[in-house]
């Protein structure tokens, strides 16, 4: 019997845009109970007045709705440039997932389908989009463009980084992150998604994060986990075997002997991601696979409006 892999159930399924289009509506939809009111199905249209500029543009019409200024957008108008970066590295591929489960129950689907998401407010807004992927090599590149041939071929991208692999990929992030800043010449918004699983030197890493900083660019990162095991550490009493997904490495215990001191190390290690990332000025959200879009969503419409 051949086994489905998770390209063929989302493409018998649904369409990964066709899904990124649907959670954008929804969320829209359900705009006037966010903190985002005065958005609506239009906002694609319109960016916010800032005080100073010229008031030709303003629709009075819309702020009569939201009592909010906006001014109409025009199509030749680009406000923003956004890379997306996805770690594609095994550990990203956890939890494992089980025949009648979605593609976008780990944290690798998860990434795909938020970055779709993205992607489809960015097209919306007429935004350019970038993407690069990375594991043990630099898989992917993709520079920022606005095209809608290029937002198909980016979309295809993210498709094939569903397919299942058995290959160990360990995380060289600090290399190419500084190869993607490097990359990036024009002031971008950047975004990251990642489990943040590596063993390199936490300095290193920080500068690296640094490093996507230089030209005045906005990063925001993605924490991605499954917080019901790597969290809170819930597994039943029952003796076990973990895996580490990128060494094979193994170890036999009962959680509930560890659950204790491996909360405490997980709690300490967030928090020193937390302040490390506001010491450099990165936007550090923490999002669960278990459907955290609306969190995706609402950070980057924030941060979007602070980009100018």
């Amino acid at each position: 019997m051949k086994i489905e892999t998770q390209l063929e159930k989302i493409t018998s399924f649904q369409h990964l845009e066709l899904l990124a289009n649907q959670i954008v509506e929804g969320f829209i939809s359900g705009m006037h109970k966010s903190p985002f009111h005065g958005f609506s199905a239009e906002f694609a249209e319109h960016k916010l007045y800032n005080v100073g500029e010229s008031t030709r543009h303003i629709d009075w019409k819309l702020y009569a709705k939201t009592d909010r200024l906006y001014t109409k957008r025009f199509e030749e108008e680009t406000n923003l440039r956004c890379h997306i970066i996805i770690d594609n590295s095994s550990s990203m591929h956890y939890p494992k997932l089980e025949s009648n489960q979605n593609f976008y129950e780990n944290k690798i689907g998860f990434s795909v389908l938020a970055s779709a998401v993205l992607m489809h407010l960015l097209k919306k807004q007429r935004d350019a989009v970038g993407l690069s992927v990375f594991s043990d090599g630099y898989d992917y590149y993709a520079p920022e463009k606005g095209s809608d041939r290029h937002h198909r071929m980016v979309l295809s991208a993210l498709e094939t980084l569903l397919k299942q692999t058995e290959v160990k990929k360990t995380t060289n992030t600090i290399t190419f992150l500084h190869q993607i800043a490097e990359k990036i010449h024009r002031r971008s918004m950047i975004i990251l998604f990642t489990d943040m699983f590596q063993l390199e030197d936490e300095e290193a890493l920080f500068n690296a994060l640094q490093h996507l900083k230089h030209n005045k660019h906005k990063v925001v990162l993605f924490h991605v986990i499954d917080s019901k095991t790597e969290l809170h550490f819930d597994y039943d009493n029952t003796p076990r075997k973990f895996v580490d997904v990128e060494t094979g490495e193994e170890v036999a215990l009962f959680s509930d002997n560890v659950k204790e001191e491996y909360e405490k190390q997980i709690e300490a290690y967030f928090k020193k991601l937390s302040l490390a990332c506001a010491q450099n000025r990165i936007k550090y959200v923490p999002v669960d696979v278990r459907g955290d879009f609306e969190k995706i969503v609402l950070t980057y419409l924030a941060e979007k409006q602070n980009f100018g």
